[in-house]
């Protein structure tokens, strides 16, 4: 019914208006006695062969919701009846910030595709840390941080300690966000020296704490093999948990929609099925780089539930989805988990 019902429906309108409807939608079910334990009896996979023991955290299944769906930790109690095995919040920065100007969010629907130039808008880490104290989901949470625009990047290092203290009591793991292409220069912070610096420091504040979080470093599908290696270098050096790959691509090769209305578009991330295959390289490369030890949670391109078992053979742990729970709808997590079931994974 989604697919051939409410998504047409839904595309009708801007995409950023139909996010926020759905919010707003979701906080009014959830008001009626019974729609949670129905909503979890309806989306959820409930099998213990689904658990996955990564970074010190039991996951209930493999499958969790990447960033930017929730960026100020507004919907974890409204989210977690879908089945997700964990959730994860933000991008949040110290102060609240607006974001790019609108529209910043675009649908490419003859690729399965999304491109958004957000800027990473929320409301300051603060809001989300009260939203996060009041929540009653047990689902895991992981709060990714990155920093204000304002913010250069020589100073850039100080906005990701605020944002890690800040969540540190509210969040499960964390992720540190240096790969959007819609901060200027952000991700300037991917180069070696840059990255070493802040990852050093923020390992240096979580070993100073009475029991450390796990903390994982997300990476853009843009990396060449060599700036891959390095990544492998500084992860192995700073000993963080993991590496979730990979970010939106800044690519725009082998799409079917027009170079007109890509050009009208603008710039932005593009998401979706057709950074699948990219993001499925990367995960295997890192995985080879790694060895078995560390966490990778592989994201991008995953529309299908195949698309999920790809990112799992090449070597992920965990998988998250974004623009394939917009395309495919709230079912979308229980037939990956079935998926995984009957593929023994």
């Amino acid at each position: 019914m989604y697919t051939y019902l409410i998504r047409p429906l839904l595309f009708l309108f801007d995409p950023e208006k139909v996010h926020h409807f759905t919010v707003k939608f979701l906080h009014v079910i959830h008001q009626v006695p019974g729609i949670p334990g129905l909503l979890r009896g309806l989306f959820t996979v409930n099998d213990k062969r689904l658990q996955r023991q990564f970074l010190g955290l039991t996951f209930a299944n493999p499958v969790g919701l990447a960033a930017g769906f929730d960026k100020d930790a507004q919907m974890v109690d409204l989210l977690a009846p879908f089945g997700f095995g964990f959730i994860e919040i933000g991008t949040l920065t110290p102060q609240p910030q607006a974001g790019n100007p609108r529209p910043r969010l675009f649908r490419l629907p003859g690729d399965q595709a999304l491109v958004n130039r957000m800027g990473f808008n929320n409301d300051g880490v603060e809001a989300a840390v009260q939203r996060l104290r009041q929540r009653q989901a047990t689902v895991l949470v992981g709060g990714n941080i990155g920093k204000n625009k304002a913010t250069d990047n020589d100073l850039a290092i100080s906005d990701y300690e605020y944002c890690f203290e800040a969540l540190f009591a509210v969040v499960d793991y964390f992720v540190v966000n240096v790969s959007s292409p819609n901060t200027p220069n952000l991700r300037a912070l991917q180069d070696k020296e840059p990255l070493f610096n802040l990852l050093t420091r923020l390992q240096a504040r979580n070993r100073q704490k009475p029991a450390r979080k796990p903390i994982l470093l997300k990476i853009a599908p843009d990396l060449s093999d060599s700036q891959l290696q390095e990544i492998i270098g500084i992860v192995q050096e700073t000993k963080i948990d993991g590496i979730i790959a990979t970010n939106t691509t800044i690519e725009r090769q082998g799409l079917t929609t027009s170079p007109q209305k890509l050009a009208a578009i603008g710039a932005g991330g593009l998401s979706g099925k057709p950074l699948a295959d990219r993001a499925t390289a990367v995960i295997r490369f890192l995985r080879q780089g790694l060895g078995p030890e560390a966490v990778i949670i592989g994201v991008g391109g995953i529309m299908t539930p195949e698309e999920a078992l790809a990112k799992l053979r090449a070597g992920a742990n965990l998988i998250q989805i974004f623009t394939g729970f917009i395309y495919n709808g709230p079912s979308f997590v229980k037939n990956i988990n079935k998926a995984i079931l009957n593929a023994g994974l």
